[in-house]
């Protein structure tokens, strides 16, 4: 009898071997000190199919794996079937040997406290796996290294057949994948590596059985344009490099780069550089704070929209996380007492480490949450309360923040905020805003009478919370002071501002032109080239 535990190759019915520990009939299992408890293939994997993944994330953590084996070009590929539909994604990377794709295919295949090479966007040895089961229930991978091809295949429906038992790794396609599986030939035929997802249950609507056909094709082919916003914001810095970049394609179409901090703008203002060491870390974290444009900046609507992200600005406010380039956090303030809110969603941070402090962070196996480490946490509170700052005042102010200068004599803005008896907040009009006072001026007592009383009113009756909620649920912002109206009408109210202020305040013509020009009222394109073309009219 055998008296101690020992590793046995056993054959199985499909004439595959696979490790088994010795029975309880090889040897005295009493006498030893702990169970052998391995887990049962089919129920651990079925189980780690709720990790979280969307089809954008999961695809995002296959490309790390490409960007790994050092490639050039990623072949994203979505075909429509039906319950028969398939995703593929190839790259020309280095590829695999025999021996190193049965590691890949391991569950845990790489320990997450081994040291990395500084490149790697991977941790857990688990990506490949837990990414593709998210989405499908077979995953067919081959690689090509040196000439030679390796297959291995994890099949969801074979290992939960009642006759299979342990982690049965298939040598095999499956009979139906048919040519899907040779789309590596096609594409990169001297090297590199074909991850094939079928039986795409999570993808296809096949667990809704109500949904019609064609519901499930739109489902399907929205899903597609998600995934390459996705992989666009993800993956930009790779993408947008001149020499030696990544190149993405998805169903033959090039996937463009989504640049978070709009740098190319003329408008977008940058905020500081710094940078903090983490413990004996030779990279330190890297900060820099960006104050996106005001949408009056835009050259237009859809410059706008595209400048919002695949989320909208909201959505997209607070700090970038960045893992060796690799985009893990799109837009978050970290846990650091913040939320998303509308007049701070200007305010976009890049944050750069390596992957040598995946612990310090908390990255997480979908690497798509992370947390500051308590010593750093102070810092990066600081550094965002300057570009959360300097954010609000050009939401504020328009866009203008920082070429604010005072011309004439009045305020600016009409509008200041004040605290009441209460305690509570609210707003009134400033009746020193030197148009407005020069308009009052030219009224009789009884009419400024009655207009005093018409501001209190719209005074008391500000619609704060609506403004709030609308702010908030437009992404597109407030439209500008006198959008639409028509031009005389505007021309005729500014020089009738121009005649209060100089036969009213005694204010001078010039300084008259200034003060309007000034004003919040009149910041539009179409005020600005009136008030210019009164100006010069007038000298």
């Amino acid at each position: 009898m055998v008296t101690d535990l020992r590793e046995v190759l056993i054959e199985n019915e499909f004439g595959l071997t696979e490790r088994s520990q010795g029975s309880a009939r090889d040897c005295d299992a009493d006498s030893l000190p702990f169970d052998d408890v391995a887990p049962d293939a089919s129920s651990m994997i079925e189980s780690m199919r709720a990790h979280g993944y969307t089809l954008a994330t999961a695809v995002a953590d296959l490309v790390d794996n490409s960007i790994a084996a050092g490639c050039k070009n990623v072949w994203l590929r979505f075909e429509w079937e039906g319950d028969d539909s398939w995703i593929s994604i190839v790259d020309d990377g280095k590829g695999m040997t025999e021996q190193g794709l049965v590691n890949a295919m391991r569950l845990g295949s790489r320990s997450p406290l081994e040291s990395r090479d500084a490149a790697d966007l991977g941790r857990f040895g688990l990506g490949l796996k837990t990414a593709s089961f998210s989405q499908a229930r077979r995953l067919t991978v081959a690689s090509r290294q040196a000439g030679v091809t390796a297959l291995r295949r994890w099949d969801l429906d074979h290992l939960a057949r009642p006759d299979v038992s342990g982690w049965q790794l298939l040598r095999s396609a499956h009979p139906e994948t048919g040519d899907r599986i040779e789309v590596l030939d096609e594409l990169s035929p001297g090297h590199g590596t074909q991850v094939l997802l079928e039986v795409l249950d999570r993808v296809t609507g096949v667990e809704d059985p109500g949904a019609t056909q064609e519901v499930r094709e739109d489902h399907f082919i929205r899903q597609i344009n998600t995934v390459r916003d996705h992989v666009g914001m993800v993956f930009h810095r790779f993408l947008e490099k001149k020499r030696g970049g990544l190149r993405i394609h998805l169903n033959d179409t090039a996937v463009e780069p989504w640049d978070p901090f709009l740098e190319s703008h003329k408008a977008t203002q940058a905020m500081g550089d710094y940078s903090q060491k983490l413990g004996a870390h030779p990279m330190p974290v890297r900060v820099k704070g960006f104050v996106m444009p005001h949408r009056d900046k835009f050259a237009g609507f859809d410059e706008h929209k595209d400048g919002g992200g695949p989320g909208g600005w909201n959505a997209h406010q607070g700090f970038y996380l960045y893992r060796n380039e690799r985009l893990i956090i799109a837009g978050d303030w970290l846990q650091l007492g913040w939320q998303q809110e509308e007049h701070f969603k200007l305010a976009r941070i890049r944050l750069d480490i390596s992957n040598a402090m995946d612990s310090e962070w908390q990255i997480d196996v979908k690497k798509s949450t992370a947390a500051p480490p308590a010593v750093l946490r102070s810092w990066l509170k600081g550094i965002a309360k300057d570009v959360r700052a300097r954010a609000k005042e050009v939401y504020s102010h328009r866009g203008r923040y920082g070429t604010r200068k005072k011309k004439g004599p009045g305020q600016s803005t009409p509008w200041v905020g004040v605290t009441k008896k209460s305690g509570e907040f609210g707003y009134r009009i400033e009746r020193k805003h030197a148009v407005l006072s020069a308009l009052i001026k030219s009224l009789s007592s009884r009419k400024s009478e009655k207009l005093e009383a018409l501001l209190r009113l719209v005074e008391e009756t500000v619609p704060v919370q609506k403004i709030w909620i609308d702010s908030a649920e437009n992404q597109d912002g407030a439209a500008e002071p006198f959008a639409g109206e028509k031009s005389r009408s505007l021309r005729e109210l500014i020089l009738l501002c121009h005649k209060a202020l100089t036969e009213h305040a005694g204010v001078s013509s010039s300084a008259s032109w200034d003060e309007i020009a000034h004003s919040d009222g009149f910041q539009g394109n179409e005020a600005q080239a009136i008030v210019q073309q009164l100006r010069e009219a007038s000298d």
